[in-house]
């Protein structure tokens, strides 16, 4: 048989368009909307706050457990007043110094324990000693050390931040695959940079999650701070807000502050830490 013959001849086959099969229908109009979180979210929080009113009636005891519309109006009060604001202000600025300078020395003694074997027994010593100690166990030493001012409130946010935030980060180095490792030490990357551009990237899940556990330890430890500073020093933020109006018996305006400190609770949640999520690990893949 000759070459020629054995060659099959090149031909096209034009498909027919699939006009017969069905189009998917768009969801419903309540499908749609039960897949936005948010508004799952916002379904919650308003059945607990009927319920809230609900229980609040039946008590009928305003000193004991104001209504939500009771203290929503207290809420709306102290917003408008500016008192309230004024409070927040003063709590996140104390807030913000002392996880930053908390974050600061976290990623420091990671680095050191990724790096050498007497950072790990450092970092591992630390932890073991200081994270078991509640934060607000220190005030008092904070208050003899730094005396009456925002250095002792930093002091212990700084501790509630920094062991949470080194544990987390130190788990997500070791989890970090030999491929990326050896990858980065092709490229010569030794050092800070082998951190920067290879750990860090690498264990981002589980430093978001030292990040949030460390905001949720430090804003609840403020809290609690503020309330045995304000107390001592007559000055504080939305802890001694709350402090002051249970001294007063304005049951309203304490659940009013104690509102406050869950509302910042949830927008940085859902704010922050979720888009830094959306735009970094999920938008890569790393997390569904």
């Amino acid at each position: 048989m000759s070459q020629s013959s054995s060659v099959r001849q090149e031909y096209e086959v034009v498909l027919e368009p699939l006009l017969t099969v069905p189009v998917e229908r768009e969801l419903p109009l309540g499908q749609r909307l039960w897949q936005q979180g948010w508004l799952r979210k916002s379904l919650i929080l308003i059945v607990l706050a009927v319920l809230w009113e609900l229980v609040a009636r039946y008590q009928n005891n305003d000193l004991l457990l104001p209504t939500f519309l009771q203290t929503a109006s207290a809420l709306y009060d102290g917003l408008i007043s500016g008192e309230l604001l004024n409070k927040v202000g003063i709590s996140l600025v104390v807030l913000l110094k002392g996880y930053l300078i908390g974050i600061a020395l976290a990623f420091a003694l990671t680095t050191l324990a990724v790096s050498t074997q007497l950072g790990r027994d450092l970092l591992s010593t630390l932890t073991s000693m200081f994270n078991p100690l509640p934060a607000i166990a220190l005030l008092p030493l904070a208050l003899l050390w730094f005396g009456l001012g925002q250095n002792s409130l930093i002091f212990v946010l700084v501790h509630s931040v920094l062991w949470a935030l080194a544990l987390n980060t130190y788990a997500g180095f070791l989890g970090v695959s030999q491929t990326l490792r050896m990858a980065g030490r092709n490229y010569g990357l030794k050092g800070i940079r082998f951190v920067l551009l290879i750990l860090i990237p690498a264990a981002l899940p589980s430093i978001l999650a030292g990040l949030k556990i460390g905001w949720a330890f430090a804003w609840r430890t403020l809290i609690a701070a503020e309330l045995v500073f304000g107390a001592t020093s007559g000055k504080g933020g939305l802890g001694w807000y709350i402090f002051q109006n249970r001294n007063e018996l304005y049951t309203d305006k304490v659940f009013a502050g104690l509102a406050v400190v869950i509302l910042i609770g949830l927008l940085v949640e859902n704010l922050v830490f979720d888009t830094l999520e959306r735009v970094t690990v999920k938008r890569w893949g790393m997390q569904h």
